[in-house]
């Protein structure tokens, strides 16, 4: 193994150094699993280790018949990969899936090479791109969570710490357990830092709803375009990457609707599959941003060979977060390249109103503003009312919190056409009136 390619961490995270770590890429098929599939899954996890910044020397599927309870595969399998990697000069073994502490620290011993399961891959992207102090504290507080059952992948070496006095000193604690409680405490110090964030977040979160815009999230598979649409719509520079999960931190811009107002749209963190449970939870504040938003825009990556998994994926991350039956556009975005005509005629069979397009082509943006409208405009309907002259406060309460788009002062009163958010039509309902 290179002179530095790996150090362990007090998280017990293997840490890449993007220029001397050679990592081989396995992927388990189970029986009955489609080729096709797992490809889409090594394609997937390729990229994946890319944009962590290690070397991929060789790649491998392997088929799984039985599985092993010791090492996840037999150790005819096992001897195999061994020599494959060493023949391929790799520093690491990557494995599609999570593996269990204890399988993965006997591969490790086994093989004599560091052994690296996705949910650590995502772990560590996460960790390289967290940039606000929230993302910091959640990435923190997930690698943290990670480690605290594979602490023995670190500490099995150490001999225990002697305690008491004197003369009476019993066995005292061992490292393991003196880690632990370290890890223990710093995951309580993280929580703790993290409820004051969240606290934050949702004093600005109340804000954003009492106030007059109507509010979007663009969701989606990671690395579908959401971010490029985000610039296109609200001709702004959030950060684009041709990477997987350039965008941890929510970021929200203005977005002028074709026939006049505005929104505000946020750009959300990418979705993947079987994403860590550690950073779902984590992230949770981060992502159910698209809870709090009036409508949902969901993007879909027309090039990704295995589209309809990662809608499906998608939509079962929206339905964790209590999303479901939110109002959405579905926007197919890649259509320049797509990679399969039939995963994208049934997405527009089975969701009326969806848009097929292409941001690189500016297609189909036209058509997806119209649907924004239509939404903004649902939530925020128009509606006219006839204020007394002596409601003035009913006036400045709609100029506070909705758009004007007409106001006249005539003899019966002051008559008010205005967009507003749902939440106050109840309260103005005994001044309504017909636009007739």
């Amino acid at each position: 193994m290179p002179k530095g390619a790996f150090s362990i961490t007090d998280t017990t995270l293997i840490q890449i150094d993007q220029l001397q770590t050679k990592a081989f890429v396995v992927v388990i098929r189970p029986q009955g699993e489609e080729i096709r599939r797992s490809q889409a899954r090594l394609e997937e996890l390729l990229s994946l280790v890319q944009t962590m910044g290690a070397e991929i020397v060789s790649s491998l599927v392997i088929p799984l018949r039985e599985t092993n309870a010791a090492t996840l595969i037999g150790s005819g399998k096992v001897a195999e990969l061994d020599a494959l990697a060493k023949e391929a000069g790799a520093d690491c073994i990557i494995f599609d899936r999570d593996l269990p502490p204890r399988v993965q620290r006997n591969l490790e011993q086994t093989m004599d090479i560091a052994v690296i399961d996705r949910q650590e891959v995502i772990l560590q992207i996460f960790s390289d791109r967290a940039a606000t102090k929230e993302a910091v504290l959640q990435v923190a507080l997930a690698r943290q969570e990670y480690s605290l059952p594979r602490l023995t992948r670190k500490w099995t070496h150490l001999s225990r710490q002697r305690g008491g006095t004197k003369g009476t000193r019993g066995e005292g604690e061992t490292q393991l357990e003196i880690d632990r409680r370290i890890v223990l405490n710093k995951i309580t110090v993280l929580k703790d830092e993290l409820k004051k964030v969240e606290a934050q977040r949702a004093i600005q979160r109340k804000s954003r709803s009492n106030g007059t815009l109507p509010t979007a999230a663009i969701v989606g598979y990671t690395n579908a375009g959401k971010s490029s649409l985000l610039n296109l719509l609200s001709k702004s520079d959030v950060l684009v990457e041709n990477k997987l999960f350039a965008t941890l931190d929510p970021t929200t811009r203005k977005v002028a609707l074709p026939r006049g107002g505005d929104m505000l749209i946020s750009d959300t963190v990418g979705f993947v599959s079987d994403l860590p449970h550690q950073l779902v939870d984590a992230f949770k504040s981060t992502l159910e941003e698209a809870r709090y938003d009036d409508f949902i825009i969901h993007v879909v990556d027309a090039a990704h060979p295995d589209m309809l998994q990662c809608f499906e994926t998608t939509m079962k991350v929206l339905s964790s977060l209590g999303c479901e039956g939110k109002p959405m556009v579905v926007f197919i975005n890649k259509m320049d390249s797509p990679h399969n005509e039939f995963s994208v005629a049934k997405i527009l069979a089975d969701h009326p109103g969806s848009i097929a397009g292409s941001v690189r082509e500016q297609r189909g943006i036209a058509e997806l503003l119209n649907a924004m409208e239509i939404m903004a405009h649902h939530s925020h309907p128009e509606s006219t009312y006839l204020f007394p002259h002596s409601r003035g406060d009913l006036v400045a309460l709609v100029r506070n919190n909705g758009t004007i788009i007409d106001i006249k002062y005539i003899d019966e009163g002051v008559a008010v056409t205005a967009r507003l958010p749902a939440r106050l039509l109840s309260k103005l309902e005994p001044f309504a009136r017909s636009e007739g």
